[in-house]
């Protein structure tokens, strides 16, 4: 229990400082263009958020993943904190974090809702989210013990953004730019060859 706890500190930091700050900067924006009919400065706000977000988003999943043991190491392993316990931290942590993007994207997107009014569609979608995780808990709990409640948790934020893109998709109330689309490659390519000169140094 002790190791979710930790794991889930460092997992929650991201979440925090990019994806509530962005989702909560840009619902008033959002609302403002909305109401006046501005579709169009609708989706370029939305656009920027998403390309911001995955900014600061990629680089912190891999850094978590990757360096999840020297991180918890220096952060929490001292006295009673042992060794052990970094290893058993250091996993959980590196599960969980395999959502943050999806984590920070939820709060990213969601605006996209509660800007039109609308948030029972959230909260279903949500409800969701939340079943995949208990079944994958209960699944995943038994062959990978704890490391599998962040895989679990990881799997079901994923779920939940690949629905809420689905509907706000469908609906017309985002569409991706081809500056977000080419950046969003840029970005990911960047955080990948980031990963590897940490796992080497």
């Amino acid at each position: 229990v002790s190791w979710l706890y930790y794991a889930d500190r460092l997992n929650q930091l991201p979440l925090g400082l990019i994806g509530i700050a962005i989702g909560t900067a840009i619902l008033p924006t959002l609302s403002r263009q909305i109401g006046g009919g501005n579709a169009k400065a609708a989706h370029d706000t939305q656009n920027r958020a998403l390309e911001l977000a995955l900014f600061f988003a990629l680089p912190a999943t891999v850094a978590l993943v990757v360096a999840a043991g020297p991180i918890i190491h220096g952060v929490f392993e001292h006295g009673a904190f042992t060794a052990a316990d970094t290893t058993g931290t250091a996993g959980v942590l590196a599960a969980f974090s395999m959502g943050v993007p999806a984590y920070v994207l939820i709060k990213v997107l969601t605006p996209g809702f509660y800007a039109r009014s609308d948030t029972k569609t959230p909260l279903r979608l949500a409800l969701i989210a939340m079943v995949v995780n208990l079944v994958g808990n209960l699944i995943l709990i038994w062959p990978l013990q704890h490391i599998g409640v962040g895989v679990a948790t990881a799997a079901s934020a994923w779920v939940n953004v690949g629905l809420i893109w689905f509907v706000l998709r469908k609906r017309g109330h985002i569409v991706p730019d081809a500056r977000l689309l080419q950046k969003a490659w840029r970005l990911l390519a960047a955080a990948l060859i980031m990963g590897v000169a940490l796992w080497f140094g």
